[in-house]
Order: C-alpha cells, then sequence, then structure tokens
C-alpha cells in the first residue's frame, strides 16, 4: 500500500489536488480533449461511438446484477435512478423501432431487460436492503421539465409528430437520469465497489455519446449545429447541451474513481459538499 502511495499516477492526483481552480478546469479541458483527438484517431466513423455508449451502458448493469445476485444486497442503489433509465429506454426502444431499425433497438431491448430485472429485485426480492430514505427525488421533479422541453424542442423528420417527440423526451431524460443516484451517492459519501462501478460506466457511456457529438461539430467547423434546411436549428444544439450536461454531472464522481482505484481503495470516498 505504501508503494501505491508514493507512486507517480498519486503524486499527480496530490499535484492536480494543490492547483487553483483555474489550473485545474484547464488541465480537465486539455485531458478532454487529448481524449477526444485520440477517440478519432482510433474511429473512422462516429456512429460507433454511440454502439460503444450502449455497450459501457449494459456492462455497468451488468455489474449491478453481479452484486444483487451474488452479495443479496441493493443498499447504495437508486431506485429512482432504475426506473427513470427504464422509462427512457422503454421510449427510446420504441423509437428506435419504429425510426431506425438497426442494432441500437437490440442494445436498448437488451439494457432494458437488465434495467426491469434489477428494479424487480430492489421493489421485491431485497427491499429490506434499499435505503428508502435515502432514494427521496420525486421522478416527476425530473420528468416533468423533459416532457415540456421535448413538446418545444424536437428533430424535424418525416416521422409523426408523437415520435419526434417520445425521441426528444428520452434524450432529454436521459442526461438527468442519473441524478437521483448521485444525490443518494453524495448523502452517504461512501459508495461500495459495484455502484461506483456502475456509475462510472454511465460517465464513460456519456462522455463517448458527447464526443460523436463535439467531433462532428468540429469537423464541419460549426455548420453541423446550424442545419437550417433541414430544421434542426435548436435540436441539435439541444442534443449536444443534453449530452454535455450529463457528462459534466457524472465528471466529478469519475475524478474521485478514478482516483480511488489508483491508491487502492475499494470504496470512494466523496468530499463534503
Amino acid at each position: 500500500m505504501g508503494r501505491r502511495r508514493g507512486s507517480a499516477v498519486n503524486k499527480l492526483f496530490f499535484w492536480v489536488r494543490r492547483q487553483s481552480t483555474k489550473v485545474k478546469i484547464c488541465l480537465a479541458v486539455t485531458s478532454v480533449l487529448c481524449s477526444l483527438i485520440a477517440l478519432r484517431l482510433l474511429a473512422k466513423d462516429t456512429s460507433q461511438f454511440f454502439i460503444a455508449s450502449e455497450f459501457v451502458h449494459a456492462s455497468g448493469i451488468i455489474l449491478l446484477i453481479y452484486k444483487l445476485t451474488t452479495q443479496k444486497t441493493c443498499s447504495g442503489l437508486s431506485l429512482q435512478t432504475q426506473e427513470l433509465t427504464a422509462i427512457f429506454l422503454a421510449v427510446r426502444m420504441f423509437c428506435s423501432y419504429t425510426m431506425e431499425h438497426d442494432i441500437h433497438t437490440v442494445l436498448d431491448f437488451a439494457t432494458l431487460a437488465s434495467t426491469l430485472w434489477v428494479i424487480y429485485m430492489i421493489r421485491f426480492k431485497l427491499q429490506e436492503t434499499y435505503n428508502e430514505d435515502l432514494d427521496n427525488m420525486p421522478k416527476y421533479y425530473l420528468v416533468a421539465p423533459c416532457v415540456v422541453v421535448a413538446l418545444v424542442i424536437f428533430p424535424h423528420t418525416y416521422h409523426s409528430y408523437l415520435s419526434k417527440v417520445m425521441w426528444a423526451f428520452c434524450v432529454y431524460l436521459e442526461s438527468i437520469s442519473v441524478l437521483p443516484q448521485l444525490t443518494m451517492m453524495q448523502k452517504t459519501k461512501m459508495i461500495e465497489p459495484f455502484t461506483a462501478h456502475y456509475v462510472f460506466a454511465l460517465g464513460v457511456a456519456r462522455f463517448l455519446g458527447c464526443a460523436h457529438w463535439i467531433i462532428q461539430v468540429y469537423e464541419s467547423a460549426g455548420a453541423y449545429l446550424f442545419l437550417l434546411g433541414s430544421g434542426y436549428f435548436l435540436w441539435l444544439p439541444a442534443v449536444l447541451l443534453a449530452e454535455m450536461v450529463q457528462t459534466f454531472i457524472l465528471a466529478d464522481f469519475c475524478y474521485y474513481y478514478v482516483k480511488s482505484v489508483v491508491n487502492g481503495q475499494l470504496l470512494v470516498t466523496l468530499p463534503p459538499v
């Protein structure tokens, strides 16, 4: 353990922690830019990022299933986040089936089935280990605003109005669905490994999704954001904003997750607010 604490990576974390807020922001921006460049060099088609994002999300769900099956406890898991996830996955799967007919439909179905199983375990099989008093963020606080925004800003395609609104709704809801889980973890301060792995997987998945849009905007010199002829003037900026919101929501946790892994800690510790 002593060698871990004195490792070069750990010294780097200590150095970063001592820097000013401006320096930390510059370092974060630089890290993101380097990651985007690396992703662009590795992938020929940026649409692959969405598929990779869904695979990473599914991997996080598999970790939750393993925890629930082996440890027989759902302590630390937010039922609200799982139910919000099931809602946007169900809506997205329906839209994907009716609008696209591609591999995304299959991936969404697999992830939705796994999420529903997690919800069933929390609600019925492991209910006595569920921390309901810490998971008290009402879902309608998050669902209602997404519905309102989706009614106003949605993709202008040849599909029906309902399909377009539903697609927009699932994009907006996905971007904030993790908030109950993060709020619950902030209350407990100590996050057990499998829950931490799951949330980190969500962070990686969102970064991949956000990377797709950022690279598209960069390669089109910004024109991709304003496809006026296609009626995407508000929709594409709204999608990019939604992706960036969830990425930044999860960024802070991912930092402490990586720090804990580097230090060899089993539990992720969050700082006081």
